[in-house]
């Protein structure tokens, strides 16, 4: 009863945890501290922003970056709002320690006024939405990442199962070629003794023409 009340617990902190919800923050943007969007995700930040890119793209955007932002410049993201803003979105590592958790930030932005600023509840409830529903895309992507990472591992064992069974195959070529050529040197001393014992003969029968 006591493991499962232990395992209960894990697993009501596990869904906690990979449910994180976006959050209002802030984040140094050109020199200030600007309103943000922030999310975090238990994933590295390249899977994160490479997720992110992906996303956007879908949605029918090419990236440009500058100092470290992701810049979606007069973008429509109908899921925030009708209107045309300037999207930008930074992702970072959580801290030293937590290499493998990012931080996502996303800045908003419309003739150069932080959209956020504005407190709009219905835009800043939508971009907070956008970012919560952006968790499937950010696992979906790092399911893929992990899967052709995996397939590469697999083919590269495979590959050395094959080099060392290339390498066994020519190992037993060498030792039949070895095995015929001590099978041919012994024969060469076989023949090589009955030489010499001809030759002894010979010998011994020119010593036996010695005059006494």
């Amino acid at each position: 009863m006591r493991k499962l009340c232990c395992a209960a617990v894990v697993m009501f902190f596990f869904f906690l945890y990979t449910t994180a919800q976006s959050y209002e923050g802030k984040i140094d943007y050109q020199k200030k501290d600007e309103k943000a969007m922030v999310i975090e995700f238990p994933y590295p930040p390249d899977v994160v922003e490479d997720a992110i890119v992906e996303k956007m793209e879908k949605l029918g955007y090419k990236k440009k970056e500058s100092k470290g932002f992701l810049v979606y410049k007069n973008a429509v993201l109908a899921e925030i709002s009708s209107e045309p803003a300037d999207y930008f979105i930074k992702v970072e590592r959580k801290s030293r320690k937590e290499k493998n958790e990012s931080v996502v930030y996303l800045v908003m932005q419309r003739n150069n006024e932080n959209i956020i600023a504005r407190s709009d509840t219905l835009v800043n409830s939508n971009a907070k939405t956008f970012l919560n529903k952006l968790t499937p895309d950010v696992e979906a992507f790092n399911l893929e990442k992990e899967i052709a990472e995996q397939e590469d591992a697999v083919s590269k064992a495979e590959k050395k199962l094959k080099n060392l069974q290339d390498d066994k195959d020519t190992m037993e070529k060498k030792i039949k070629k070895l095995q015929k050529d001590i099978k041919d040197n012994l024969k060469q001393q076989e023949d090589q003794q009955k030489e010499i014992e001809k030759q002894r003969q010979v010998l011994e029968a020119l010593k036996g023409k010695r005059k006494s």
